[in-house]
């Protein structure tokens, strides 16, 4: 079994940053988004199933979210929980859009990675 370590500081800190990029992202703030993740971020979309695309490093993770945005200039990500262990945190969301295509939603969930109090990891997983 792997070592598991955390403190409720480690938490908190998590909480707040995974909250701090949840804002910038449904702001579409991409340099505030980018300015929160590593330089050797990977970023696990939920698309093309089964496994999704992995996008590793800034400039592909930043590559990955620009095209979202421009894809979805109305969309919105509501988290409905949001809970952390130290440095890791689990967001169950619900995503939201309006387009030319119609509306819609669906569920979700990201599990961030933190080091350094920077996001490592974001891997999202979808329900269907």
């Amino acid at each position: 079994m792997p070592e598991v370590r955390s403190s409720q500081g480690d938490a908190d800190a998590t909480l707040a940053l995974v909250q701090r990029f949840n804002d910038a992202f449904n702001r579409q703030d991409i340099e505030a988004v980018m300015a929160l993740m590593t330089d050797d971020c990977v970023f696990e979309n939920t698309f093309p199933p089964p496994d999704g695309a992995r996008h590793t490093g800034q400039e592909a993770v930043r590559a990955a979210f620009g095209d979202f945005f421009a894809s979805s200039p109305g969309a919105h990500f509501e988290a409905e929980e949001v809970a952390a262990l130290g440095t890791h945190a689990v967001v169950r969301w619900r995503y939201q859009w309006n387009n030319v295509d119609g509306r819609g939603h669906i569920r979700g969930v990201d599990v961030f990675n933190i080091r350094d109090g920077k996001i490592v990891a974001k891997l999202a997983y979808v329900k269907g």
